[in-house]
């Protein structure tokens, strides 16, 4: 698999792995495994900073690579097979169809920031 049909496959993998967690037939190591991938994947803020050379990629290239293939061993294959099918239909005409599952993750770093801010000024 090149490295085009691998970044495909991810970005196809993450929104399964969102629905999967959902799903009440998903372990409970499995949803929280789930839990930690779609947080970071949709962080802005990433475990090594990309403007470090060379280093700065490994987020893109091996950590969250590695959570999702972590991820999706612990999901059930007939649930993982399921949930993959109902990503398909998340984006329609190139936007999300349900663009609120952002909300939570958007106030949650909205939170940080001014927690960070508030302990600075």
């Amino acid at each position: 698999m090149d490295l085009k049909a691998a970044a495909k496959k991810l970005k196809q993998d993450i929104p399964a792995v969102f629905l999967a967690r959902k799903k009440k037939e998903t372990p409970l190591a499995a949803k929280l495994v789930a839990a930690l991938t779609v947080g970071y994947a949709l962080s802005p803020i990433d475990l090594v900073p990309d403007f470090i050379p060379v280093l700065g990629y490994l987020n893109d290239l091996l950590i969250l690579p590695g959570l999702v293939a972590l991820t999706l061993r612990l999901i059930p294959p007939e649930v993982l097979s399921q949930c993959r099918k109902e990503a398909e239909s998340l984006w329609q005409d190139g936007r999300p169809r349900r663009w609120w599952y952002a909300v939570p993750i958007v106030l949650f770093w909205v939170a940080v920031v001014w927690l960070v801010a508030a302990k600075l000024l």
